[in-house]
Protein backbone atom coordinates (compact mmCIF):
# COMPACT_ATOMS: atom_id res chain seq x y z
CA UNK A 1 0.00 0.00 0.00
CA UNK A 2 1.61 3.21 -1.20
CA UNK A 3 -0.06 5.73 1.34
CA UNK A 4 0.50 9.30 0.81
CA UNK A 5 -0.53 12.53 2.46
CA UNK A 6 -0.37 16.22 2.75
CA UNK A 7 1.34 16.96 6.29
CA UNK A 8 -0.51 20.86 6.73
CA UNK A 9 -2.59 22.99 4.75
CA UNK A 10 -1.25 24.89 1.69
CA UNK A 11 -0.88 28.99 1.98
CA UNK A 12 -2.03 30.41 -0.84
CA UNK A 13 -4.73 29.65 -3.65
CA UNK A 14 -1.47 28.08 -5.76
CA UNK A 15 -0.37 25.65 -3.98
CA UNK A 16 -4.30 24.60 -2.65
CA UNK A 17 -5.00 23.99 -6.51
CA UNK A 18 -1.34 21.98 -6.72
CA UNK A 19 -2.20 19.79 -3.71
CA UNK A 20 -5.65 19.34 -4.99
CA UNK A 21 -3.94 17.88 -8.11
CA UNK A 22 -0.90 16.17 -6.68
CA UNK A 23 -4.07 14.26 -4.73
CA UNK A 24 -5.63 13.62 -7.91
CA UNK A 25 -2.56 12.51 -9.96
CA UNK A 26 -0.94 10.41 -7.66
CA UNK A 27 -4.30 8.47 -6.32
CA UNK A 28 -5.02 7.86 -10.19
CA UNK A 29 -1.50 6.00 -10.13
CA UNK A 30 -1.67 4.06 -7.39
CA UNK A 31 -1.33 6.07 -4.23
CA UNK A 32 -3.89 6.29 -1.74
CA UNK A 33 -4.10 9.52 -0.09
CA UNK A 34 -4.78 9.31 3.75
CA UNK A 35 -5.20 11.93 6.45
CA UNK A 36 -4.08 10.06 9.04
CA UNK A 37 -0.13 10.56 10.38
CA UNK A 38 -0.20 7.64 11.98
CA UNK A 39 -1.20 5.05 8.95
CA UNK A 40 2.64 3.51 6.98
CA UNK A 41 3.17 6.29 4.94
CA UNK A 42 5.73 6.10 1.52
CA UNK A 43 5.23 9.81 0.93
CA UNK A 44 4.21 13.17 2.56
CA UNK A 45 4.70 16.61 0.81
CA UNK A 46 5.31 18.89 3.66
CA UNK A 47 3.90 22.69 3.32
CA UNK A 48 6.56 25.37 4.93
CA UNK A 49 7.00 29.05 5.11
CA UNK A 50 9.81 31.09 4.88
CA UNK A 51 9.11 32.17 8.32
CA UNK A 52 7.86 28.60 9.45
CA UNK A 53 10.66 26.26 7.87
CA UNK A 54 9.45 23.18 10.29
CA UNK A 55 10.25 19.10 10.29
CA UNK A 56 8.11 16.56 9.43
CA UNK A 57 8.72 14.09 12.05
CA UNK A 58 8.60 10.60 10.12
CA UNK A 59 8.36 7.52 11.97
CA UNK A 60 10.19 5.47 9.35
CA UNK A 61 13.30 5.78 7.19
CA UNK A 62 11.43 4.28 4.39
CA UNK A 63 9.09 7.38 4.32
CA UNK A 64 9.58 10.31 1.29
CA UNK A 65 9.39 13.58 2.57
CA UNK A 66 8.99 16.20 0.32
CA UNK A 67 9.24 19.87 1.70
CA UNK A 68 7.32 22.55 -0.64
CA UNK A 69 8.08 26.33 -0.27
CA UNK A 70 6.74 29.51 -2.20
CA UNK A 71 8.05 32.76 -3.19
CA UNK A 72 7.26 35.17 -5.77
CA UNK A 73 9.24 38.24 -7.34
CA UNK A 74 13.40 37.66 -7.55
CA UNK A 75 14.29 34.12 -6.38
CA UNK A 76 16.17 32.76 -3.87
CA UNK A 77 19.64 31.49 -4.78
CA UNK A 78 19.05 27.86 -4.56
CA UNK A 79 22.17 26.27 -2.96
CA UNK A 80 22.67 29.21 -0.49
CA UNK A 81 19.28 30.06 0.28
CA UNK A 82 16.94 27.43 -0.43
CA UNK A 83 19.24 24.51 0.49
CA UNK A 84 19.52 25.61 4.23
CA UNK A 85 15.09 25.71 4.26
CA UNK A 86 15.45 22.00 2.58
CA UNK A 87 18.27 20.63 5.72
CA UNK A 88 15.82 22.55 8.27
CA UNK A 89 12.60 20.71 6.79
CA UNK A 90 14.37 17.78 7.35
CA UNK A 91 12.98 16.54 3.92
CA UNK A 92 14.50 13.87 1.14
CA UNK A 93 13.41 16.33 -1.57
CA UNK A 94 12.89 19.74 -1.95
CA UNK A 95 10.15 21.38 -4.32
CA UNK A 96 10.93 25.46 -4.32
CA UNK A 97 7.99 27.25 -6.35
CA UNK A 98 8.60 30.76 -7.25
CA UNK A 99 6.22 32.76 -9.33
CA UNK A 100 7.69 36.20 -11.75
CA UNK A 101 6.49 37.66 -14.58
CA UNK A 102 3.80 35.33 -15.32
CA UNK A 103 5.87 32.11 -15.18
CA UNK A 104 6.12 29.76 -12.45
CA UNK A 105 9.65 28.24 -12.19
CA UNK A 106 9.53 24.74 -9.91
CA UNK A 107 12.89 23.78 -8.57
CA UNK A 108 13.89 20.22 -7.36
CA UNK A 109 16.85 20.73 -5.12
CA UNK A 110 18.12 16.84 -3.23
CA UNK A 111 20.14 16.99 -0.48
CA UNK A 112 23.39 15.93 -2.25
CA UNK A 113 22.97 19.10 -3.95
CA UNK A 114 21.99 17.96 -7.46
CA UNK A 115 18.89 20.19 -8.57
CA UNK A 116 16.67 20.29 -11.69
CA UNK A 117 13.40 22.74 -12.85
CA UNK A 118 10.23 22.54 -14.39
CA UNK A 119 8.11 25.36 -15.90
CA UNK A 120 4.85 26.31 -16.17
CA UNK A 121 3.04 29.42 -17.86
CA UNK A 122 -0.15 31.21 -17.44
CA UNK A 123 -2.74 28.98 -19.99
CA UNK A 124 -0.30 26.31 -20.08
CA UNK A 125 -2.09 22.54 -19.44
CA UNK A 126 -2.33 21.52 -15.77
CA UNK A 127 -2.66 18.42 -15.75
CA UNK A 128 0.32 18.21 -18.13
CA UNK A 129 2.28 19.83 -15.58
CA UNK A 130 1.12 17.89 -12.95
CA UNK A 131 2.42 14.95 -14.81
CA UNK A 132 5.53 16.26 -15.25
CA UNK A 133 5.77 16.89 -11.06
CA UNK A 134 4.33 12.87 -10.42
CA UNK A 135 7.28 11.65 -13.35
CA UNK A 136 9.66 13.54 -11.32
CA UNK A 137 8.81 12.16 -8.04
CA UNK A 138 7.46 8.57 -8.56
CA UNK A 139 10.42 6.81 -9.10
CA UNK A 140 12.00 8.99 -5.59
CA UNK A 141 9.56 7.80 -3.47
CA UNK A 142 9.31 4.37 -4.15
CA UNK A 143 13.32 3.57 -4.21
CA UNK A 144 14.56 1.16 -1.27
CA UNK A 145 17.81 3.01 0.73
CA UNK A 146 20.20 1.21 1.59
CA UNK A 147 21.87 3.64 3.95
CA UNK A 148 21.92 1.24 7.14
CA UNK A 149 25.37 -0.70 8.18
CA UNK A 150 26.64 -3.03 10.75
CA UNK A 151 29.55 -3.01 12.05
CA UNK A 152 31.78 -5.66 13.44
CA UNK A 153 35.10 -5.64 15.49
CA UNK A 154 36.60 -8.32 12.87
CA UNK A 155 39.12 -5.94 11.00
CA UNK A 156 42.32 -8.34 10.91
CA UNK A 157 44.64 -6.75 13.05
CA UNK A 158 47.38 -6.13 10.31
CA UNK A 159 45.10 -3.96 8.83
CA UNK A 160 44.31 -1.59 12.26
CA UNK A 161 46.47 0.89 10.98
CA UNK A 162 45.86 0.62 7.25
CA UNK A 163 48.27 -0.48 4.08
CA UNK A 164 49.31 0.19 0.89
CA UNK A 165 45.54 1.27 -0.44
CA UNK A 166 44.29 3.31 2.58
CA UNK A 167 47.79 5.42 2.10
CA UNK A 168 46.71 5.54 -1.41
CA UNK A 169 43.39 7.01 -1.01
CA UNK A 170 44.59 9.56 1.70
CA UNK A 171 46.43 10.55 -0.67
CA UNK A 172 43.83 10.77 -3.62
CA UNK A 173 41.87 12.53 -0.96
CA UNK A 174 44.22 15.37 -0.88
CA UNK A 175 44.06 15.42 -4.87
CA UNK A 176 40.86 16.23 -4.50
CA UNK A 177 41.40 19.02 -2.28
CA UNK A 178 44.40 20.13 -4.52
CA UNK A 179 41.74 20.49 -7.37
CA UNK A 180 38.80 22.75 -5.64
CA UNK A 181 36.52 19.34 -5.13
CA UNK A 182 35.84 19.01 -1.90
CA UNK A 183 33.26 21.19 -0.52
CA UNK A 184 32.94 21.51 3.27
CA UNK A 185 30.76 19.26 4.84
CA UNK A 186 28.00 21.35 5.12
CA UNK A 187 27.55 22.13 8.92
CA UNK A 188 23.99 20.59 9.91
CA UNK A 189 24.66 21.78 13.32
CA UNK A 190 24.06 25.28 12.09
CA UNK A 191 20.32 24.90 10.71
CA UNK A 192 19.21 22.37 13.12
CA UNK A 193 18.25 21.99 16.99
CA UNK A 194 19.81 19.25 18.92
CA UNK A 195 16.30 17.75 18.67
CA UNK A 196 16.29 17.69 15.06
CA UNK A 197 20.15 16.56 15.12
CA UNK A 198 19.05 13.50 17.10
CA UNK A 199 16.06 12.78 14.73
CA UNK A 200 18.41 13.11 11.90
CA UNK A 201 21.29 10.88 13.30
CA UNK A 202 18.78 8.33 14.68
CA UNK A 203 16.90 8.37 10.69
CA UNK A 204 19.87 8.34 8.68
CA UNK A 205 22.87 8.02 10.74
CA UNK A 206 23.97 11.48 9.59
CA UNK A 207 26.04 13.45 11.42
CA UNK A 208 27.33 15.89 8.21
CA UNK A 209 26.91 15.57 4.60
CA UNK A 210 30.01 15.93 2.35
CA UNK A 211 29.68 15.68 -1.10
CA UNK A 212 31.82 13.05 -3.41
CA UNK A 213 33.64 9.97 -2.67
CA UNK A 214 36.30 7.73 -3.46
CA UNK A 215 37.28 3.89 -2.72
CA UNK A 216 39.82 1.39 -4.19
CA UNK A 217 39.89 -2.28 -4.23
CA UNK A 218 41.22 -4.40 -1.66
CA UNK A 219 40.13 -8.08 -2.66
CA UNK A 220 38.51 -9.78 -4.58
CA UNK A 221 35.18 -9.36 -2.34
CA UNK A 222 36.25 -6.14 -0.53
CA UNK A 223 37.00 -2.66 -0.83
CA UNK A 224 38.54 0.73 1.27
CA UNK A 225 35.94 3.56 1.03
CA UNK A 226 36.18 7.16 2.45
CA UNK A 227 33.21 7.55 5.38
CA UNK A 228 30.34 10.00 4.78
CA UNK A 229 30.75 13.62 6.33
CA UNK A 230 34.42 13.86 7.13
CA UNK A 231 37.10 15.81 5.26
CA UNK A 232 38.24 13.78 2.65
CA UNK A 233 41.59 15.79 2.81
CA UNK A 234 42.54 14.06 5.91
CA UNK A 235 42.02 10.88 6.07
CA UNK A 236 43.72 9.34 8.80
CA UNK A 237 42.04 7.15 11.15
CA UNK A 238 40.83 3.17 9.64
CA UNK A 239 37.26 2.21 10.84
CA UNK A 240 36.62 6.47 10.79
CA UNK A 241 37.82 8.43 7.52
CA UNK A 242 38.36 5.08 5.94
CA UNK A 243 36.29 2.10 6.02
CA UNK A 244 36.45 -1.78 4.86
CA UNK A 245 33.61 -2.59 3.43
CA UNK A 246 33.03 -6.34 3.70
CA UNK A 247 29.33 -6.67 1.87
CA UNK A 248 26.25 -6.03 1.11
CA UNK A 249 23.19 -8.35 3.07
CA UNK A 250 20.53 -8.13 0.93
CA UNK A 251 18.01 -9.92 3.62
CA UNK A 252 18.92 -6.99 6.55
CA UNK A 253 18.98 -4.53 3.61
CA UNK A 254 22.05 -3.06 4.95
CA UNK A 255 26.35 -2.47 4.52
CA UNK A 256 28.35 -4.51 6.40
CA UNK A 257 31.45 -3.09 7.39
CA UNK A 258 34.41 -4.30 9.66
CA UNK A 259 36.76 -1.53 11.82
CA UNK A 260 38.94 -2.61 13.94
CA UNK A 261 38.23 -2.28 18.26
CA UNK A 262 37.24 0.74 20.35
CA UNK A 263 36.79 3.21 17.53
CA UNK A 264 33.91 4.80 17.01
CA UNK A 265 33.25 4.74 13.67
CA UNK A 266 31.92 7.19 11.18
CA UNK A 267 28.98 5.89 8.72
CA UNK A 268 30.01 4.29 5.54
CA UNK A 269 29.24 6.58 2.27
CA UNK A 270 25.83 6.62 0.84
CA UNK A 271 27.18 5.17 -2.13
CA UNK A 272 28.82 2.32 -0.99
CA UNK A 273 26.06 -0.20 -2.44
CA UNK A 274 26.59 1.22 -5.72
CA UNK A 275 30.47 0.87 -5.11
CA UNK A 276 30.01 -3.12 -4.36
CA UNK A 277 27.95 -3.93 -7.33
CA UNK A 278 30.60 -2.25 -9.57
CA UNK A 279 33.34 -4.02 -7.71
CA UNK A 280 31.40 -7.09 -7.57
CA UNK A 281 30.49 -7.48 -12.06
CA UNK A 282 33.84 -6.04 -12.90
CA UNK A 283 36.71 -7.64 -11.81
CA UNK A 284 39.09 -5.48 -13.63
CA UNK A 285 38.01 -2.26 -11.92
CA UNK A 286 40.60 -1.26 -9.05
CA UNK A 287 39.06 2.17 -8.04
CA UNK A 288 35.98 4.66 -7.99
CA UNK A 289 35.92 7.74 -7.63
CA UNK A 290 32.39 9.96 -7.48
CA UNK A 291 32.72 13.80 -7.64
CA UNK A 292 30.25 16.44 -7.76
CA UNK A 293 31.88 18.24 -10.82
CA UNK A 294 31.62 17.85 -14.71
CA UNK A 295 33.28 16.73 -17.82
CA UNK A 296 32.83 17.87 -21.68
CA UNK A 297 32.11 15.37 -24.39
CA UNK A 298 30.96 12.62 -21.99
CA UNK A 299 27.16 11.20 -22.19
CA UNK A 300 25.37 12.73 -19.64
CA UNK A 301 22.59 10.30 -18.49
CA UNK A 302 19.42 11.69 -16.14
CA UNK A 303 19.69 9.68 -12.85
CA UNK A 304 16.59 11.04 -11.12
CA UNK A 305 17.07 8.53 -7.57
CA UNK A 306 18.78 9.61 -4.78
CA UNK A 307 22.26 8.72 -3.46
CA UNK A 308 22.10 5.60 -1.32
CA UNK A 309 18.97 3.85 -3.18
CA UNK A 310 19.30 0.21 -4.38
CA UNK A 311 18.05 1.77 -7.81
CA UNK A 312 20.48 4.26 -8.45
CA UNK A 313 23.58 1.88 -7.85
CA UNK A 314 21.96 -0.62 -10.25
CA UNK A 315 21.21 2.15 -12.69
CA UNK A 316 24.91 3.36 -12.71
CA UNK A 317 26.28 -0.05 -12.59
CA UNK A 318 23.94 -0.63 -16.34
CA UNK A 319 25.70 1.93 -17.26
CA UNK A 320 29.15 0.83 -16.16
CA UNK A 321 28.28 -2.64 -17.96
CA UNK A 322 27.42 -0.91 -21.15
CA UNK A 323 30.10 1.38 -21.38
CA UNK A 324 32.88 0.84 -24.00
CA UNK A 325 35.49 0.58 -21.76
CA UNK A 326 33.69 -1.04 -17.98
CA UNK A 327 37.29 -0.58 -16.09
CA UNK A 328 38.06 2.77 -17.18
CA UNK A 329 34.65 4.59 -17.97
CA UNK A 330 33.14 7.99 -17.13
CA UNK A 331 29.24 7.78 -16.00
CA UNK A 332 27.97 11.64 -16.49
CA UNK A 333 24.73 11.75 -14.13
CA UNK A 334 22.47 15.00 -14.85
CA UNK A 335 22.11 17.56 -12.57
CA UNK A 336 24.52 15.82 -10.17
CA UNK A 337 28.20 14.63 -10.82
CA UNK A 338 30.46 12.04 -12.30
CA UNK A 339 30.97 8.30 -11.55
CA UNK A 340 34.59 7.43 -12.91
CA UNK A 341 36.17 3.54 -12.80
CA UNK A 342 39.68 2.62 -13.40
CA UNK A 343 41.85 0.38 -12.58
CA UNK A 344 43.67 2.41 -9.72
CA UNK A 345 43.13 5.71 -8.27
CA UNK A 346 45.92 6.61 -9.94
CA UNK A 347 44.75 5.98 -13.46
CA UNK A 348 41.66 7.69 -12.87
CA UNK A 349 43.37 11.11 -11.79
CA UNK A 350 45.85 10.82 -14.98
CA UNK A 351 42.71 10.29 -17.21
CA UNK A 352 40.63 13.71 -15.61
CA UNK A 353 43.81 15.83 -14.74
CA UNK A 354 43.31 19.09 -16.55
CA UNK A 355 39.46 17.96 -17.90
CA UNK A 356 37.42 18.82 -14.61
CA UNK A 357 35.05 21.52 -14.36
CA UNK A 358 33.75 22.12 -11.04
CA UNK A 359 30.38 23.53 -12.09
CA UNK A 360 27.72 21.04 -12.98
CA UNK A 361 25.66 22.23 -15.21
CA UNK A 362 22.27 22.03 -14.06
CA UNK A 363 18.73 22.11 -16.38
Amino acid sequence: MKNFMLSSNPTSPFLQSLSDGLVSTFSRNGFTYTNNANDPLQLVFHFVTEEDIKPFRRKAQATFVVAVLESSGQPYDLFTEVYPFLIRSLANHFMYINHRSGKTDVHFLTPEQGCYSISYHEGDDEQQFLDKIYERLQPLTCSRLVIDNQFSEDLPKQLWHGDHVTTELSQSGKKLDEMDLLPAPFPLDKYLSERDMRHLNKLYGLGGLSYGNLSARSDEDHFWMSASGINKANMKEIGRDILYIKGYNDEENHIEVSIPPNVSPKRASVDAIEHWMIYREHPDVGAIVHIHAWMEGIQATEINYPCGTLELAETVASLIRESDNPSEAIIGLKNHGLTITGPSLENIFNRIEGKIQRQVPMS
